[in-house]
């Protein structure tokens, strides 16, 4: 990711590096539960930015992404089917969370934000503003 993006993980007001139970936290469930931060890559052209979130096991209907003063967040819980016969004698996740916060550049229109999730990886597609899109300018003589 380049600088020139500014789409960057936001940091809490602590200072301290984001870990997965500090990552973004939403007003329902268990607050104390732990959350993955999921692996993103972002691709950037000159007419838009594109993030790639893997989310595996996370329904649409568990799924939240959304835009709020200037920041990006994406968050879901992972569906673990669990057969009634069978009865659990260890299990290190049961229902995973994922959590992950970027600060979104005002280059880009969060209004027009194009999501899409696909086989456990969520595409966002973020559009350059207009005025924003670098443009050629024609010189003339005279």
């Amino acid at each position: 990711m380049s600088d020139r993006t500014e789409l960057a993980e936001r940091a809490p007001a602590s200072g301290t590096a984001v870990t997965a139970p500090q990552a973004a936290r939403s007003g329902d469930g268990d607050a104390r539960q732990p959350r993955i931060t999921p692996a993103v890559d972002v691709f950037e052209n000159r007419q838009e930015i594109t993030l790639y979130a893997d989310l595996p096991g996370v329904p649409r209907e568990k799924l939240d992404v959304r835009v709020q003063d200037g920041s990006l967040y994406i968050e879901g819980e992972a569906v673990v089917p669990m057969p009634d016969a069978l009865r659990v004698h260890h299990a290190e996740i049961r229902a995973p969370r994922f959590a992950r916060a970027f600060t979104l550049s005002p280059d880009f229109d969060a209004s027009r934000i194009d999501a899409q999730l696909r086989d456990g990886v969520l595409k966002l597609t973020i559009p350059r503003r207009d005025e924003a899109k670098p443009r050629r300018i024609e010189v003339t003589t005279g």
